[in-house]
């Protein structure tokens, strides 16, 4: 049972970053490919297509780590000024906001005498009337607070993605290193809809099909360019 429960505890950990790494690494995955691969052809240079790699890695996922933690802070920074707005209105305008909170609930389909009384109990207990105003009228459910450990989180899962289609350049020749790298991306993409599928308990197969297909069209649109920089540019 002790295990079950700290299984479960490490599940909830990493669903609650899912869409951080999802995001990390099917971009790193995606983005790097696109870009090696069209060095790759272009040079033929197995250092120029490492060390093109490692930088686009590099500066991307910092990148993309920074973006996420603005992004979040900003939201963050935004739900508190209404939040404050929304406290402002609670004390200084009460009968409003219990008629507002009246109005929410029969919209929601509850009796009107039932409405009347429950928004008159949560009117007697402002953090209450809070909490309802902010889910009803502002739609907010849950408040940004780890602004940092997303960035972190994305910030690593980009670094993983991307090692993997670079990889193989580091092992083989070209042009085998190029193939490989592929069709690492490819397995790379289809364990990673996979994973989702088996953490949201349906259909894995499902997921991972889905992740192949749409990632693989970021990556053939990605390739694309890159033969038609290099037949035009050359």
């Amino acid at each position: 049972m002790h295990d079950q429960r700290f299984i479960h505890h490490q599940n909830s950990k990493i669903i609650t970053n899912i869409r951080e790494v999802v995001f990390g690494l099917e971009d790193g995955l995606v983005s790097t490919l696109g870009a090696i691969t069209g060095i790759a052809a272009g040079t033929g240079s197995h250092f120029t297509v490492i060390l093109a790699g490692l930088v686009i890695i590099a500066v991307e996922s910092i990148s993309m780590g920074v973006g996420v933690f603005l992004a979040d802070a900003s939201a963050k920074d935004i739900d508190d000024r209404k939040i404050d707005e929304e406290k402002f209105e609670i004390d200084n305008f009460l009968d409003k906001e219990r008629a507002e909170l009246k109005g929410f609930y029969q919209h929601d389909g509850w009796p009107e005498k039932l409405a009347e009384q429950m928004s008159v109990a949560a009117s007697q207990n402002k953090h209450l009337l809070l909490k309802e105003m902010l889910t009803r009228e502002l739609k907010i459910f849950s408040q940004p607070t780890q602004s940092l450990k997303k960035g972190v989180v994305m910030f690593l899962a980009y670094i993983a993605g991307g090692l993997i289609p670079l990889l193989p350049y580091f092992f083989i020749p070209l042009p085998q290193a190029t193939y490989l790298s592929v069709a690492c991306t490819l397995a790379g993409l289809f364990i990673l809809g996979a994973g989702v599928g088996k953490l949201s308990l349906s259909n894995w197969f499902k997921h991972a099909l889905k992740m192949l297909i749409l990632g693989g069209l970021a990556l053939s649109a990605g390739l694309l360019m890159s033969q038609l920089s290099q037949k035009f540019i050359s």
